[in-house]
């Protein structure tokens, strides 16, 4: 296998903060590779999604260090992840955008409640939260594919309705149910039409929603979330 190198699209600052959360984790520790070098091992696995293999042909390492390196990050960046409202807190948006997204992995046995059918695919359900403008806030542990959004427990968790009123949500119609501090489109009534008035609300709802797109996809420019070769588990 040919050793390859490529530019890695994400701020330098990023990897010298991975790279104090190895040296403060582990110390001196002696290894082939510096700190730096296992932050940008971990970087580009959940990057660029590259295979082990081709990994360890581009670090001039093996297999099963590239894959210690990796997980390690992982557990690294696990860590200090903050809750969804502390996340909030430190932001303190207007209002926070809510939607969820199917992260496809790869099938294991026949365990159909990783099946998404809304996306036809196998996966896990992540929850994103955004900002107004799409900044990403908070992304949430991930469910089965097959699990809806509006069975899941809203971002503010248990904290009681004074907190979540604090940061008003705009979702869509599957968290319709989630609370009356959660805004979601009006539904049409049975054998009948909507009014020109809610009509208009609808589509003012939609275009304040569209940015949250916008975090779904810088959540997908991290290509371990489009289709990662793992089990679902």
């Amino acid at each position: 296998m040919v050793p390859y190198s490529a530019a890695l699209d994400l701020p330098h600052a990023l990897v010298e903060w991975v790279t104090m959360l190895i040296v403060t984790r582990e110390g001196d520790r002696r290894c082939k590779l510096p700190p730096h070098q296992r932050a940008l091992v971990g970087l580009v696995h959940l990057r660029r999604h590259d295979t082990l293999a081709q990994l360890a042909a581009g670090f001039g390492i093996s297999v099963g260090t590239v894959h210690a390196h990796t997980t390690a990050v992982v557990d690294l960046l696990t860590d200090p992840a903050p809750g969804p409202l502390r996340a909030l807190h430190e932001a303190e948006p207007d209002y926070i955008l809510l939607d969820d997204t199917v992260a496809e992995c790869d099938r294991v046995g026949d365990n159909r409640t990783d099946f998404s059918h809304k996306h036809r695919r196998h996966g896990v359900n992540v929850q994103v939260v955004t900002g107004p403008v799409g900044r990403l806030l908070w992304i949430s542990p991930t469910m089965p594919g097959r699990a809806h959004i509006s069975l899941r427990p809203a971002p503010t968790g248990s904290s009681g309705s004074a907190n979540a009123r604090a940061f008003p949500i705009l979702a869509d119609h599957a968290d319709m149910r989630a609370g009356p501090w959660v805004t979601t489109p009006l539904r049409r009534p049975p054998r009948r039409d909507l009014t020109p008035t809610q009509q208009s609300v609808n589509r003012a709802l939609s275009a304040a929603r569209a940015p949250v797109e916008r975090g779904i996809a810088r959540l997908k420019s991290w290509r371990i979330f489009r289709r990662s070769r793992c089990s679902p588990n």
